[in-house]
């Protein structure tokens, strides 16, 4: 099994945790990658196999799937245990919201403030997601109030919202001081071995592009 990912991929990061996490044996495979050019030229495969031209891709024999979900959702039939995804349906559908509303709803916003993103042309959308982001986080503090993790069970619900966060953090808008619950949750998820490991990674990755990740 072959995991198509970047050293700077928030989707990619999402699936390497999860494999880790259920111990399946992926091979990551990082695709070229530079701040400058970022993943020009695109790997073949990844061209071959995603419509949309990102990644995650992950190859598994005959199986060639996209969408960092989609894996999940196939890590999670190969491989039930641990599970991801809680078990009640109520619970499990809560879960499968707060996943996606960290990828198409909060990411987003983060992916605005990327400084390729800050034109004037685009004043209206950076407003609008520095109001977004820090709301989203008082919306995951209120959730956290009365359990660990946001479905209740660890979930892939909290591998998504943990990267994207990261992502948050680094470009400068890391969870509020304000927001103690979900700071105490951020130090939970992150010393999870199989986080650790992949945003070890990414640290260094960053760091020897000179960007600092101290204090997130």
């Amino acid at each position: 099994m072959k995991l198509l990912s970047g050293p700077l991929s928030m989707f990619g990061a999402k699936a390497e945790i999860a494999a880790l996490e259920k111990g399946i044996d992926a091979n990551r495979e990082f695709v070229p990658f530079s701040l400058a050019t970022l993943y020009q030229p695109r790997h073949p495969d990844v061209l071959r196999i995603n419509p949309k031209e990102q990644v995650p891709v992950l190859i598994d024999g005959d199986l060639e799937i996209f969408d960092s979900t989609q894996i999940f959702e196939y890590f999670e039939h190969i491989q039930p245990t641990p599970p991801l995804w809680p078990e009640e349906p109520k619970q499990r559908a809560r879960a499968r919201l707060l996943e996606l509303k960290s990828d198409e709803v909060f990411f987003p916003n983060v992916v605005n403030l990327f400084p390729h993103n800050q034109t004037p042309e685009r004043q209206a959308e950076t407003e609008a997601s520095l109001v977004a982001i820090p709301a989203y986080y008082g919306d995951m503090e209120k959730l956290l109030g009365v359990q660990e993790y946001l479905a209740g069970s660890y979930s892939y619900a909290d591998i998504a919202f943990y990267m994207a966060q990261f992502f948050a953090s680094f470009i400068g808008h890391p969870i509020p001081a304000s927001n103690a619950k979900l700071i105490d949750w951020r130090e939970r998820v992150g010393a999870r071995p199989a986080v650790g490991q992949v945003v070890g990674t990414m640290r260094r990755f960053l760091t020897d592009n000179g960007i600092q990740t101290d204090g997130f």
